[in-house]
C-alpha cells in the first residue's frame, strides 16, 4: 500500500497565520502539524508516500521533510496548483499510485487512537472512518440504517441526516483513480470525496468504520488550540509515567 498526505490549499480560515506559511506547518504543540498524519502513515508501515503541497510554500515542506530517509520512507512531492477539491489527489497521484492500493490522508487530521490495524486489514473496496460530532454540517456525514449499515454519505448536508462525520482518511484500491477522474465538479466547484465514497457504496465495496478516540479536523483557530492543548496532556502525561 502506498500513502497520500493532501496538504495543498490556501487555508484562508487561519490568517494571518497562514500568509507566513502553510497550514500544515504550523505548529501543534511541539511538532508541526504534518507529522501527526505522516506518523498516522509510517505506524501502519507505508513507506512510499506521495505529499500534494500548494506552490507557494513547497520549499517549507522539502526544507522540513526532505526526501523521508530520515523517516525510513521515500517522499515523493507533487505540486496542486489550485484546491479542487480532495478527490483531486488521486488524478494527479494516478502515476504514483499505480496498481497498488493507497491510504490517503489530509495534512490537517489528527487522530488519537492507533488506526494502523485498520489501515493493514484492508483488502478492497474503500474503507472511511467516521466519528461522533457536534457540528456534523461541516463535514461530509453518514447516515446510518437501522443495523447500523452506511446507508449515505451527504456533503455538508443542510437538513440533519446523522451526527457522524467521515474523517481524513481513506484507503481505497486501485479504481480511485478511474471512480476521480469520471467525477463531475460539484455546486461548490470541486469534486468531492464524497461522490467517490457513494461510488464505493453503491457497488457494496464501502467499510465506514467508527473510530472511538478523537479526532482533529485542525482547520481553525478553535481546533488547532484544541488539538494542541490535547497533544500536550498527552505529552505531559508521558513524562509523568
Amino acid at each position: 500500500m502506498k500513502g497520500i498526505i493532501l496538504a495543498g490549499g490556501k487555508a484562508t480560515r487561519l490568517r494571518p497565520l497562514t500568509l507566513v506559511t502553510s497550514k500544515q506547518l504550523l505548529p501543534v504543540y511541539n511538532q508541526p502539524m504534518i507529522y501527526y498524519p505522516l506518523q498516522t502513515l509510517l505506524k501502519a508501515g507505508i513507506k512510499e508516500i506521495l505529499i500534494i503541497i500548494a506552490p507557494d510554500y513547497a520549499g517549507h515542506f522539502l526544507h522540513l521533510l526532505g526526501s523521508g530517509k530520515e523517516f525510513g520512507a521515500k517522499f515523493t512531492y507533487e505540486i496542486q496548483e489550485q484546491p479542487k477539491g480532495l478527490a483531486d489527489a488521486f488524478i494527479i497521484g494516478k502515476d504514483f499510485i499505480d496498481d497498488d492500493d493507497v491510504a490517503m490522508i489530509l495534512g490537517d487530521n489528527i487522530f488519537s487512537d492507533d488506526l494502523s490495524e485498520e489501515i493493514n486489514t484492508f483488502q478492497s473496496g474503500g474503507r472511511v472512518f467516521a466519528i461522533k460530532v457536534p457540528d456534523p454540517e461541516r463535514y461530509g456525514v453518514v447516515k446510518f440504517d437501522q443495523g447500523n449499515k452506511a446507508e449515505l454519505i451527504v456533503e455538508k448536508p443542510k437538513e440533519k441526516i446523522g451526527d457522524h462525520a467521515v474523517t481524513g482518511l481513506y484507503v481505497y484500491d486501485k479504481r480511485v483513480c478511474g471512480f476521480a477522474k469520471e467525477l463531475r465538479p460539484s455546486e461548490r466547484g470541486e469534486i468531492e470525496i464524497t461522490d467517490i465514497n457513494n461510488k464505493y457504496l453503491e457497488l457494496g465495496e464501502l467499510d465506514v468504520r467508527k473510530v472511538p478516540g478523537k479526532w482533529f479536523d485542525a482547520g481553525t483557530f478553535d481546533s488547532l488550540l484544541e488539538a494542541s492543548n490535547f497533544i500536550a496532556e498527552r505529552e505531559k502525561g508521558k513524562t509523568k509515567r
